[in-house]
């Protein structure tokens, strides 16, 4: 098998391992309500695969410093969800989703100018996501009715997510670690929720959703973290697997307080 054949070959089976990952995430998002479909959407359920794929092809090093990019672009697509929720409550899919989007690339492109350190870039996540959280305060609760997938929103979802997958890892010997890592948080599985739901149950509870992806999003911004710090030092197999603990115990521990405090 030439190497060009094999490539391909090994790619479109990435691409349709990730695509099932998220099948399975985001239906479960779906029918869980809103806190639980929040902090479903904002595990590593894309970016985990592709940092796999990322390291398999390109090392440890690699890794880290493409973390680093993932933690800028996390601020953004923390505001992405709340300019999504915001807009929501009164206004239509497109309007809502194309408004999240032009924001999402205005920022990206006005963090790019920016040299950034690990700890600028923490900072940047705390102020972001301490306004996220107030701002996104009251639209949390709204309730939602279980939607029952359909087999042509399987089919989108599953596309939109391979081709991301597709592109990160093709494009990644090009771009570098950095956009590489900007790109493997592009915020396909929020997009694939809000575009279903929003249909389907109404915007203020895909809005409620998002509000709470908003506190799903700093886990992730630490597991980021965790990750760029990890890397060289532990190898990506271990560092990625501390990162991916990270993330599940961070939603676990949102999951069991907040209902700690419903019960309450």
């Amino acid at each position: 098998m030439s190497p060009e054949v094999y490539f391909i070959v090994t790619l479109i089976v990435r691409m349709a391992v990730t695509a099932a990952f998220l099948l399975a995430a985001t239906i479960t998002a779906e029918r869980a309500g809103p806190l639980v479909g929040g902090l479903v959407a904002t595990l590593p359920i894309s970016a985990g695969p592709i940092y796999i794929f990322l390291a398999i092809d390109h090392g440890a090093h690699f890794v880290g410093v493409s973390a680093l990019g993932s933690l800028v672009s996390n601020a953004v697509n923390i505001v992405f969800a709340l300019t999504y929720a915001l807009l929501a409550q009164k206004r239509s899919l497109a309007v809502s989703l194309s408004g999240a989007f032009v924001v999402w690339i205005v920022l990206n492109w006005l963090t790019s100018f920016v040299p950034w350190t690990l700890p600028t870039a923490i900072a940047f996540n705390v102020a972001v996501l301490a306004g996220s959280l107030w701002l996104s305060a009251s639209l949390r609760h709204v309730r939602s009715p279980q939607v029952k997938a359909r087999w042509q929103d399987l089919v989108m979802r599953a596309a939109m997510v391979a081709m991301l997958v597709g592109i990160v890892v093709a494009l990644s010997y090009r771009i570098g670690p950095t956009a590489s890592g900007n790109l493997a948080v592009f915020p396909i599985v929020l997009t694939s929720i809000i575009l279903i739901l929003h249909r389907r149950v109404g915007g203020p509870a895909t809005a409620a959703v998002m509000a709470n992806a908003v506190i799903g999003l700093g886990g992730f911004g630490i597991a980021c973290g965790v990750l760029n710090l990890t890397a060289d030092w532990l190898g990506a197999a271990l560092a990625l697997s501390l990162t991916l603990a990270v993330s599940v115990g961070y939603n676990l521990i949102v999951f069991f307080g907040r209902r700690r405090v419903v019960e309450a």
